[in-house]
């Protein structure tokens, strides 16, 4: 039965890849291998590469000078951090909040094999993002420095030992988030905030990351005679890849203690967590006058209502709109620092200025990653017949859905445009900058067309765990990365060709082609998109 539990939590989270929610039938066995291999391409080729590079110019001058004990403790503080970050916000729904649980429960299933099967899904997706950057640290201290028996043992060990620091990490942290959520009214924004603020240390550490480790580099005899000296159990963990025998024995029980006193804690809560019907301290009832909408107005307020009723749906398919009111203010602070930093670069290249462009283009590429409107139809679900049943036009939930992504998206692309104006309101003719206002907002009406046809043509109304639509669907990932490569698009084309034309031609040709492609696609959602949702 374990087992069992374990594979449906597997194809649950790879559910995309075996089956085509929009045939309503399991996948072809070619169709299958090609999305794996182009996932696999993505975590092992592009994140594993960009990692292996990172390492191999590490590597070296730790091992040159008999330190790569810190080399291993560096790559394994960077994997834990982006295991624990890939994994952290799946935790807490992927152990407490499955539609399934109480279906499960009422099943004769001891609740410690739901446990493990729900820890097995946890743990795999912390081993696969901690993975990709300890697997090829490992490779490459291997071929760079070398390779004995005892090496070879301590690395492998290490890469477990890493992967259950990840677990340990997420599953407290989705322990916390499940205790405090029970005894808090607005439960979803307190999630939000907690990550938002986990966002902003990690990318704080990650961009002072390659400051510190330089000065490592420089001094490592110094810091790491301090490390041995002030902390040596952290000088004891590096020691691991190096295959020392007293610091795996010790750190391999060390983690099981704390593997058990873990599944001991979630063990002794499980129930009650998912039992819980989050009740909080009771309301006096008072009368008040509700006010008449039209089908419209009602719509949105239940998509808005959706919206903010779910953390990992704001923070996976929202969080673009706050990294755009930074982009502004980056603008503002440091826009005319960037400008001229850009300049030197691109030297004005046959006498056209491009750096306006490339702020365009950034607003554009921030844009994109706001993809509420992706979800929307999915996260229905096995709820869609309620929707379906009301006395409201199809296009009218086609447009409130629309809506929330636009107002989310709209304003902070206007501010950032805004700050752009002030930036270059001085320097680049008054009908460029025109042009160039209107570029984001028509790339952002397109992106909003385009991804509700990714919603449409890829539905998935069967998921067990509303993660499944939010970050692991085809049409997610179609619609983040498509969105960026349009944005580069634009400037690669620009630099390369078309500069030829001038800045002011190219911008209107590229307005005009986005304002096309959106009519397009608004004509497909009236009629064929329409027609799509009303047969699902």
């Amino acid at each position: 039965m374990t087992w069992i539990l374990i594979k449906k939590q597997m194809m649950e989270i790879f559910r995309s890849y075996f089956y085509d929610s929009k045939k309503n039938k399991k996948r072809s066995t070619v169709s299958t291998i090609l999305f794996m291999l182009i996932y696999a391409v993505m975590m092992v080729g592009v994140l594993g590469g960009m990692f292996a590079y990172f390492s191999k110019g590490i590597c070296g001058p730790f091992a040159a000078v008999n330190m790569s004990w810190l080399y291993f403790l560096i790559m394994s503080m960077v994997a834990v951090s982006l295991g624990s970050f890939g994994s952290v916000f799946n935790t807490y729904s992927g152990l407490y909040m499955s539609k399934d649980d109480d279906l499960l429960l009422s099943m004769p299933v001891p609740v410690r094999t739901i446990l493990i099967a729900r820890l097995a899904g946890v743990y795999l997706l912390g081993l696969m993002y901690s993975a990709v950057v300890i697997v090829p640290a490992v490779i490459v201290y291997w071929v760079v420095a070398k390779c004995t028996v005892l090496n070879v043992i301590g690395s492998i060990l290490l890469i477990v030992i890493i992967s259950l620091i990840v677990l340990i990490l997420s599953c407290i942290l989705g322990w916390c988030v499940a205790k405090i959520s029970r005894k808090l009214k607005n439960k979803s924004f307190i999630t939000v905030l907690a990550s938002l603020l986990f966002f902003a240390a990690y990318y704080f550490v990650f961009f002072k990351a390659q400051e510190v480790i330089n000065k490592i580099m420089v001094n490592a005899v110094v810091y790491g005679e301090n490390v041995k000296n002030k902390a040596y159990p952290v000088y004891m963990f590096g020691r691991i890849g190096e295959g020392d025998i007293s610091a795996m024995l010790i750190y391999t029980v060390v983690i099981v203690i704390l593997c058990a006193l873990i599944y001991r804690v979630l063990s002794g809560s499980f129930i009650n967590i998912v039992t819980s019907n989050n009740t909080v301290s009771k309301v006096r009832y008072k009368e008040k006058k509700s006010k008449m909408k039209n089908q419209f107005a009602a719509v949105l307020s239940k998509e808005f209502a959706r919206f903010f009723a779910s953390p990992s749906y704001m923070l996976n398919c929202g969080l673009g709109s706050l990294f755009l009111f930074v982009l502004g203010v980056v603008f503002i602070v440091k826009g005319h620092s960037l400008v001229v930093f850009a300049d030197t670069i691109f030297q004005y290249k046959e006498a056209v200025r491009m750096v306006p462009l490339f702020f365009a283009v950034a607003i554009c590429a921030t844009a994109a990653m706001n993809d509420i409107v992706v979800p929307s139809v999915s996260l229905e679900g096995k709820n869609l017949w309620v929707l379906r049943s009301l006395p409201v036009k199809t296009w009218d939930i086609f447009r409130a859905k629309l809506a929330v992504q636009f107002i989310f998206t709209g304003i902070p692309v206007l501010f950032c445009d805004i700050c752009m104006l002030i930036v270059f309101r001085a320097d680049i003719k008054p009908v460029t900058l025109i042009m160039l206002f209107i570029l984001p907002i028509l790339y952002m009406v397109f992106m909003l067309l385009f991804g509700m046809l990714l919603g449409i043509s890829f539905v998935n109304l069967t998921w067990t765990n509303e993660t499944a639509p939010i970050k692991q669907s085809l049409n997610i990932f179609i619609a983040m990365f498509g969105g960026w490569i349009f944005a580069i698009a634009v400037a690669l084309v620009f630099i390369v060709k078309a500069y030829k034309i001038g800045l002011f031609m190219y911008v209107i040709i590229v307005d005009m082609v986005f304002a096309a492609l959106s009519v397009m696609l608004y004509i497909w959602m009236k009629k064929i998109g329409v027609a799509k949702f009303e047969n699902l």
